[in-house]
């Protein structure tokens, strides 16, 4: 009798769950929330519309599992995974490291069409907007400010309220964005928006005094004198 064993390729294939996510997602871009169809849906992922309902009991519960899964919702999760706890006596690398996961998830087409998405539905569909809110504001600032606040516990970082450093972080960020990926006719060159990321942390953990003496002097910009006011 022949056995079957699973290929890699096979191990690595989405799911019918996630082929549904995939193809809405693209689907709600294009079409928007209300003139996307269950049919057009299945057409896409290459399914029975009536399959649909074994995955997800409408519309509404897609785009609910959209928006528990991108943006913000999948910053939280990565802030729960182990290379992030291991960074959580080195706040230098934590901020780096949760800038750069950030500029990747940036540059994902598919981030790109979430905000679309999130951006045109999030006021129209009921509960949505609230579910927004929830990962960002509350899950994924709730464990950045803890991560914060660690720091400052173990006397790394100086800062009276690990809360708003912790929002100040995610505002210098949030601007990077709107700076080279929202406002512009295209983003920027990916050397560019790493040096805007690199100037900022800079600026950033100077502020909090985390101990970036030498990570400043790499970073320091051509003609600046060290010690010195600037001229009038």
């Amino acid at each position: 009798m022949a056995v079957h064993t699973t290929s890699a390729a096979e191990a690595a294939a989405p799911t019918t769950r996630e082929r549904i996510l995939t193809e809405a997602l693209d689907l709600f871009a294009q079409s928007g929330y209300g003139g996307a169809s269950m049919r057009e849906l299945a057409r896409r992922v290459g399914i029975r519309e009536s399959s649909l309902y074994n995955h997800f009991t409408g519309k509404a519960a897609i785009l609910e599992a959209i928006v528990s899964e991108h943006g913000p919702a999948s910053s939280a999760s990565r802030l729960e995974e182990l290379r992030y706890k291991q960074l959580s006596r080195q706040p230098a690398a934590f901020c780096r490291q949760f800038a750069l996961d950030l500029v990747e998830q940036w540059s994902d087409p598919r981030e790109h069409q979430f905000q679309k998405v999130i951006t045109a539905e999030r006021n129209r569909v009921p509960g949505i907007r609230a579910k927004f809110a929830d990962h960002f504001y509350a899950r994924e600032q709730s464990m950045m400010t803890d991560y914060f606040r660690g720091f400052a516990l173990a006397g790394l970082v100086k800062t009276p309220d690990p809360r708003e450093t912790a929002r100040l972080f995610a505002a210098g960020l949030i601007y990077i964005r709107l700076e080279h990926y929202v406002m512009g006719a295209t983003p920027s060159p990916r050397p560019k928006v790493i040096e805007a990321i690199d100037r900022y942390l800079a600026f950033f953990l100077s502020l909090i005094a985390a101990g970036t003496e030498d990570y400043s002097k790499k970073r320091k910009p051509k003609g600046e004198t060290r010690g010195k006011a600037a001229p009038d």
